[in-house]
């Protein structure tokens, strides 16, 4: 039989990775922590964890056997408050990058909220670190851009959004109807850092096009992107969706591929309950955000810091 002391102790030292720390966040000495963690290993037959240098990190099996930990813990205590209090008090969780939130997700989660099916707590992460949450079983659900559906995952499509150039109204390019990449030669862009899957892709399309360009300043994040387009400093590509400040405009870049949200959750687990009710509420209004800014829809003027980035 599988000890539950001994896998609920390898659920923390996996957030700490540290044997001091988890053994003080669990009131037990660390070499008790250690066997605790050896003999769960031994009764399964894997190794949990490996070390890398200086640092420890769960091996394919430890991250299995983590998100099994939590996914027992979470069903024991959801239990245990529906025997003494009649429903769940569980938080679901969902995990979702900063652009995410701000653009495609409010209406569904005021949706999922205001029913109180559930209480919610959300992480925010990259797209790397929001499939990693999920895979490891730290969030029910994630929602991030991807071409497929990663190993592990499950994935239902939310909605899609093209990519756009951002310019001040002034600049030459806003009097184009829509932006080729061949426009952007010798364009001072603004960027995500070195390493941004954002970046990346657009470096490539760029090199493949034989554009050259240089990047004006690094900022991570659409809101200040935006922020330094408004002070003139260069022009940024960005998603569709995001809300344009005073005095920009936003231009299609039909040679750049649309991006593709999907709502993701760990595959083999039946959602049920709160994580269910969210799923639906945010692929419901995905799907109405959809229809409202489908391809070649007008679109309205920007008159509010509020509006939806303009396509003229």
């Amino acid at each position: 039989m599988l000890n539950l002391d001994w896998l609920g102790a390898f659920v923390v030292f996996s957030e700490h990775l540290n044997f001091t720390r988890a053994a003080r966040a669990l009131h037990v000495s660390q070499p008790a922590l250690h066997a605790q963690i050896g003999k769960l290993g031994e009764a399964l037959g894997v190794t949990l964890y490996q070390r890398r240098g200086q640092r420890l990190e769960l091996t394919a099996d430890g991250k299995r056997v983590a998100a099994f930990g939590r996914e027992v813990g979470e069903r024991t205590r959801s239990f245990l408050d529906v025997l003494r209090h009649g429903e769940s008090r569980e938080p679901v969780v969902l995990c979702a990058g900063e652009g995410s939130y701000l653009y495609l997700l409010g209406e569904g989660i005021r949706a999922f909220t205001a029913r109180a099916v559930a209480p919610l707590r959300l992480l925010t992460r990259d797209r790397e670190a929001t499939l990693d949450a999920v895979v490891a079983g730290e969030a029910h659900l994630g929602v991030a851009p991807l071409e497929g559906a990663p190993d592990g995952l499950a994935a239902d499509r939310l909605t899609e959004v093209e990519q756009v150039l951002v310019v001040p109204e002034a600049h030459p390019l806003a009097r184009k109807r829509r932006v080729h990449l061949r426009d952007l030669e010798a364009a001072r862009l603004v960027v995500p850092g070195p390493g941004r899957p954002h970046r990346a892709a657009l470096a490539q399309a760029l090199l493949s096009a034989g554009v050259r360009w240089e990047p004006a300043v690094e900022a991570n994040g659409w809101e200040l992107m935006l922020h330094f387009v408004r002070l003139g400093v260069g022009v940024a590509v960005v998603n569709a969706c995001c809300r344009l400040p005073r005095g920009l405009v936003a231009r299609p870049l039909p040679e750049l591929p649309r991006k593709v949200f999907y709502v993701v959750h760990r595959r083999g687990v039946d959602l049920q309950g709160g994580p269910a009710a969210l799923r639906d509420a945010l692929l419901a209004h995905g799907a109405a955000w959809q229809r409202k800014h489908a391809r070649g829809a007008p679109a309205a003027p920007d008159v509010t810091p509020s509006a939806p980035a303009r396509r003229r």
